[in-house]
């Protein structure tokens, strides 16, 4: 019969070898727990128990290197958010020269909100949140730009017809 001192600090036992046996097998004492056989006045550790010495060099004494170790996954950077810096990109070059941004400008404002609900969901594995903001900003920024020169050059043209044609 033995007595152990649990990890908590108290006293347990008496119990039989075999039961000292499966809490080792449990996890439940290990290499540093103390014990007491009965008769006995010392409290040693279980390895200085011969009849304990192969169960409890199987099992790994606790510390840190026994603690499970987490891995978090690395974030990864949010396609929608890459995509709509890249439509924001093509929605300023673009506006300046032919279509007013469109489809660019709206395609960035879409992916770039569609981002930044998905990042929020999941700060964890999502990144990219600059980018989306980035590309929501150039986005809005080209459909703001296409709106001024369409209004401009409506105002441009009807003015043009009004001094051609005489007044009624």
């Amino acid at each position: 019969m033995y007595k152990i001192i649990g990890a908590d600090g108290r006293e347990y036992g008496p119990i039989t070898a075999e039961m000292l046996r499966e809490w080792i097998a449990e996890g439940r004492a290990n290499a540093q727990t103390r014990a007491q056989a009965e008769g006995a006045t010392q409290w040693k550790p279980l390895t200085e128990f011969l009849e304990f010495a192969p169960y409890v060099a199987a099992t790994r004494p606790p510390g840190p290197a026994a603690q499970p170790i987490s891995i978090r996954p690395a974030g990864r950077t949010n396609a929608m958010a890459l995509t709509s810096m890249i439509m924001g990109i093509l929605a300023i070059t673009c506006g300046m020269c032919c279509c007013y941004g469109a489809p660019f400008n709206v395609l960035g404002i879409i992916f770039g909100l569609v981002a930044l609900t998905q990042i929020r969901n999941d700060p964890a594995s999502e990144q990219g949140r600059p980018l989306a903001i980035t590309g929501l900003v150039l986005s809005l920024a080209s459909l703001a730009l296409s709106v001024l020169m369409f209004s401009l050059g409506l105002a441009l043209s009807t003015s043009d017809l009004m001094h051609k044609f005489p007044k009624f």
